[in-house]
């Protein structure tokens, strides 16, 4: 049975700290099953901070195998990269780590070509890491991309990557600055180092069910920033949410055991699009600050404002989750008060749900309940009863509103860090 664990905001929500939490419980297999290494998952464990992007947080977890799984998108250098840093730190990763020959491979032909597509949005910029998972994304979808099975067959690999640079040169001209031989002579040298880390996923993925394997799903990026859900185009490439499970990674509904929604305690967003609830004043700041909001991956600062509980119900609506891991409750600790967002409202009329039309979203009200803050220092705590009364009435707002259980509160960085209720 399997675990599945999703960021129900936008993203930097705090995912990877509750992957390990729950990895140190017997899990035996963590899989992605989406997304590339665009996303940034940080993990303080022993008081040393790891940052995975493409690998799954289970890699810090002795015995764990970590699938990167088929609906993910793969840039070799940086999976290596990763690898040689996590074993620089004293991480044993031989036997551990798995890719899908289905992967697709995100090139340095896409990251440059991911540029230049922002490069042409201008104004309208996506705000994308710029690391080429929309462009592979995109020859995936059109039925050009190179997949990691590909990589092995030398003659059919040149062949599809000279097509991809053609075409793309005709698209950009001089604009491209790339010499697809320089790549192809780079994975000449990966080829054989890459080859035993390539797996056929449909047998393991069977094999473990069928073994009664505890497995855990690391979801990247989050619901918001889904390709069909999110606050379209200003989103990622793939499917962030529950479907993406089941067309990355071939598990069935039947063997999901819970899904578990990660929402930090207020909102954040890195990039461009919709926010509502954000907040372009000092509580912005302050949160940015005291939150240490920066890009794992890219180091750019988030863009911070009011938990916005329309986002998260919406969330719910489409994931279906058991649970609720809140993160980041400590950051709220010396607020005198808090707002929630509990509606939006368009042309005088309160809006059922989240909408998917971007010129309501920029001519919407919010309405905010302001509850009070508590004042307190909750850095470490790891019981319920004791967390200030408002600290407790602030999460119970929460459950109520959204209809889901939190069973994880973060108060703190460390994994020790955490309230199980």
């Amino acid at each position: 049975m399997a675990t599945v664990v999703l960021g129900a905001q936008w993203g930097d929500e705090g995912k990877g700290k509750i992957v390990d939490v729950i990895a140190q419980d017997g899990i035996q297999l963590c899989c992605r099953a989406q997304g590339g290494h665009n996303a940034g998952h940080t993990i303080v464990k022993n008081k040393t901070t790891f940052d995975v992007h493409i690998l799954p947080s289970g890699v810090l977890t002795d015995g764990c195998i970590n699938l990167v799984g088929s609906g993910c998108v793969v840039y070799v250098p940086g999976f290596f990269k990763e690898i040689e840093t996590l074993e620089a730190h004293g991480i044993n990763t031989k036997d551990r780590i798995l890719v899908s020959d289905r992967c697709h491979v995100d090139l340095d032909l896409h990251t440059k070509v991911d540029g230049l597509e922002e490069v042409e949005l201008g104004k309208g910029n996506i705000g994308t890491t710029k690391k080429g998972i929309g462009p592979t994304y995109s020859t995936k979808a059109t039925r050009s991309g190179i997949r990691m099975a590909d990589i092995f067959s030398k003659t059919l690999f040149d062949e599809k990557l000279r097509h991809l640079a053609s075409g793309f040169k005709k698209r950009y001209g001089d604009l491209l600055q790339y010499d697809a031989e320089e790549e192809i002579a780079r994975f000449d040298q990966y080829r054989e180092t890459l080859k035993p880390y390539v797996v056929d996923q449909v047998p393991l993925i069977e094999s473990a069910v069928k073994g009664n394997v505890k497995m855990l799903v690391e979801g990247s990026q989050a619901l918001m920033l889904d390709i069909d859900n999110g606050t379209y185009p200003f989103v990622t490439s793939s499917s962030t949410g529950l479907g993406g499970v089941f067309t990355g990674l071939h598990i069935s509904p039947r063997n999901i055991k819970e899904t578990i929604g990660v929402v930090k305690a207020y909102t954040t967003r890195v990039g461009s699009g919709p926010f509502p609830s954000e907040q372009l004043n000092e509580y912005g700041e302050r949160l940015q600050n005291v939150g240490k909001e920066y890009g794992v991956t890219t180091g750019r600062k988030r863009r911070c404002g009011w938990l916005d509980l329309v986002v998260v119900k919406y969330s719910n609506s489409i994931n279906w989750y058991d649970a609720i891991n809140l993160t980041k409750l400590d950051i709220l600790d010396d607020f005198e008060e808090i707002k929630v967002a509990t509606e939006y409202h368009h042309n005088g009329q309160a809006l059922a749900s989240f909408p998917a039309d971007l010129a309501v979203l920029e001519n919407i009200d919010v309405k905010y309940e302001t509850l009070p803050g508590w004042k307190a220092n909750t850095v470490g705590m790891r019981k319920w009863d004791d967390l200030p009364e408002n600290a407790r009435k602030y999460i119970k707002f929460i459950e109520d509103y959204v209809g889901v259980r939190i069973k994880y509160i973060g108060t703190g960085p460390g994994n020790d860090n955490m309230i199980v209720r």
